[in-house]
């Protein structure tokens, strides 16, 4: 090979290497765009996408663990007004949400609405006990009257029933209702649930502006709540919390509406974890969103009893008398990130925040919820009365933990492979081949120009030879 033909060589080589590594970069943005459309066209709420199928699937399972609290000292309570002592006792498992979302209709305005049917199965197998457990537990009636009658009425009913402060009753009893001879009517903390739906609701497609997608336009046909008297607390703000918009900004706080607690909350960004080979993002209900009005001022409006909390101090309680019709007081298990008053009311409560805390594990590049655990604790109120005879030792107002509940789901093995080979998969390998170029390119530009320079300062040793001759 002459000189001729080894420096063209090595130019073009040079060249070469330099157009493929500036292939490989224009790649980089051309490829992002492509799975950026892709993802909007899969994320839809739409027929035929990724978002549609898996928003109208019941394949992952949806569970409630619920923990009931027994009193161990009833007697001492009505007796000495002495504090409840309370042993915690479950999990008692159900599957829910096995039944898929009913009357599904498309909108002229990019928008789709749907009910969703509640029932739930007892799982023996994932349950400490059976249905038939017995539990001393605070009764629902006596509580309600308490928080909603003039003390001389609820008096008259619960001594004309021979109704007690607290009442023995099965977990299926608390749970799903029984017929309580005070009321005459059936009674329970979920009572009624099976055969009943939630809604129903009204949610963008996402069609228009992906990131509307999933966010909830109406709830039982209105825009807005009517349980508090704040136009700030009545907003429905966010995604019922299954989904969200695609490609996530980690600054951002997720907002979602919960049915279960009457209001719109949000969660904020914790960290990135790893849920089967899959990286995502986990958002926690930060302590914020139930501080008391006087370190959180956006909750003043949930604020309606003044003498319950104490002028709006008590931290780590909602009132939902308004939205459920009877005295009902929502927290976190165990009272987690609630006031000292609340915990020194009972006995027997061990707050643990990787136990107690609510998350959600968010796929960001799609916005689906991969895995979440909501966990609540469902609390009614007795105190001391002059004219209700069983509270006249009850010395002062007790929250009183009924149960505690963890909703959670989590991707099956399946459902991880398919998104990993679907999404993560494809994009792993365009990004690969978007480097490998990058890197061949160069390569092969630093070389051969290096051979270049070599070359051309490389001396003429025909040249000298000659001269010699």
């Amino acid at each position: 090979m002459t000189c001729c033909d080894l420096k063209c060589g090595l130019i073009t080589g040079t060249v070469l290497g330099a157009l493929i590594a500036v292939l490989g970069g224009i790649l980089i943005p051309v490829g992002n765009m492509f799975i950026e459309n892709t993802v909007h066209h899969e994320t839809v709420l739409e027929n035929g996408t990724l978002a549609f199928d898996t928003w109208t699937s019941v394949d992952i399972a949806i569970y409630r663990q619920f923990w009931l609290f027994d009193v161990q000292n009833p007697d001492d309570v009505v007796g000495q007004g002495a504090k409840p002592v309370l042993v915690q006792k479950g999990p008692y498992t159900y599957r829910t949400r096995f039944i898929p979302k009913k009357n599904i209709t498309f909108n002229d305005n990019y928008t789709v609405s749907f009910v969703l049917p509640a029932g739930a199965i007892f799982e023996p197998s994932m349950s400490v006990g059976t249905e038939e457990d017995i539990f001393t537990s605070l009764n629902l009636a006596v509580a309600g009257v308490y928080g909603l009658l003039g003390h001389k009425l609820a008096n008259w009913l619960i001594q004309r029933s021979n109704s007690t402060l607290f009442q023995n009753r099965t977990v299926k009893e608390l749970l799903w209702g029984y017929k309580d001879p005070m009321l005459g009517s059936m009674l329970g903390v979920f009572y009624p649930y099976n055969d009943t739906i939630d809604g129903p609701y009204t949610v963008f497609t996402g069609k228009d502006d992906i990131n509307k997608v999933a966010t909830i336009e109406r709830w039982q046909g209105e825009t807005s709540l009517s349980y508090w008297n704040d136009s700030y607390c009545n907003k429905i703000n966010g995604t019922d919390g299954s989904s969200f918009h695609p490609f996530l900004d980690k600054k951002e706080p997720l907002y979602f509406f919960s049915s279960d607690i009457c209001r719109s909350i949000s969660a904020k960004f914790d960290r990135t974890v790893d849920l089967k080979g899959i990286s995502v993002y986990r958002y926690l209900l930060p302590p914020e969103a139930l501080a008391s009005p006087v370190e959180n001022p956006d909750n003043q409006c949930y604020c309606t009893d003044p003498v319950l909390t104490k002028n709006c101090t008590t931290a780590g309680l909602l009132d939902l008398t308004a939205c459920r019709g009877a005295p009902v007081f929502l927290s976190l298990p165990h009272f987690l990130y609630g006031s000292n008053d609340l915990h020194q009311g009972v006995i027997g409560l061990n707050p643990n925040f990787d136990e107690h805390s609510i998350f959600l594990d968010v796929e960001p590049i799609t916005g689906f919820t991969l895995r979440f655990a909501k966990r609540l604790q469902l609390n009614m109120l007795y105190g001391p009365s002059d004219s209700i005879l069983i509270l006249n030792k009850i010395k002062d107002y007790t929250i009183f933990p009924i149960l505690w509940v963890n909703e959670t789901a989590v991707l099956d093995d399946e459902t991880a492979d398919m998104f990993k080979k679907e999404l993560i998969a494809r994009m792993e390998l365009l990004e690969g081949f978007q480097i490998g170029l990058i890197v061949v390119g160069l390569i092969l530009f630093a070389s051969c120009l290096i051979g270049l320079i070599v070359v051309c300062t490389k001396p003429n040793n025909n040249k000298f030879s000659l001269v010699v001759k």
